[in-house]
């Protein structure tokens, strides 16, 4: 954080903040995925603030993902689509509501996002991309269905792990899959 002597002792709630601000400057075209790698790996080892500041000096001031994001929607329909920033969490009450959460170009600065459901009727549709799985282990699903892909055990590195939890009636989850 700005303000702090450079030879303070970062935490790991420093590092963490770090991490993520350098994963939205990398989804926003400001870093090379070389040179996130580089930096993500100097911001989990760095042992004061004053390291810290210098991985991230010369971005423009981050503006920090929401921790989370509400859906709370009765009939119609909730698109998420395009550019767009990526909480940490989701909450989804809707009730006979079609929403649509796509992810290709999304900016996803966390390793993990929860969705939060607690919906009736109607329709989940998850667009998702090469990197990104969903566990789906934690989702009740009464009278409805669940069709996502198979997990991949061929070891193929996991950058997004998307985390269903919750109860949801009468209601049809989808996960379409886009590979370019």
């Amino acid at each position: 954080m700005s303000g702090e002597p450079p030879e303070l002792r970062a935490s790991h709630a420093d590092r963490d903040r770090d991490v993520d601000v350098l994963r939205l400057a990398a989804g926003e075209g400001r870093l090379s995925v070389d040179e996130l790698e580089t930096r993500l790996e100097a911001a989990l080892s760095a042992r004061t603030m004053g390291e810290l500041a210098s991985l991230r000096s010369h971005l423009p001031a981050a503006a920090q993902a929401k921790e989370m994001i509400r859906i709370d929607q009765s009939f119609g329909r909730f698109e998420r689509t395009g550019r767009w920033t990526v909480p940490r969490r989701i909450e989804i009450a809707t009730r006979f509501c079609r929403v649509t959460l796509d992810f290709t170009e999304a900016v996803i600065a966390h390793d993990t996002l929860r969705l939060d459901m607690d919906a009736e009727g109607g329709k989940l549709v998850l667009v998702t991309k090469p990197g990104m799985v969903l566990d789906t282990d934690e989702l009740t699903v009464e009278f409805g269905n669940l069709k996502v892909r198979p997990r991949d055990n061929s070891g193929a590195p996991v950058l997004v792990r998307i985390e269903l939890v919750g109860n949801v009636r009468h209601i049809r989850v989808v996960e379409q899959f886009v590979t370019s």
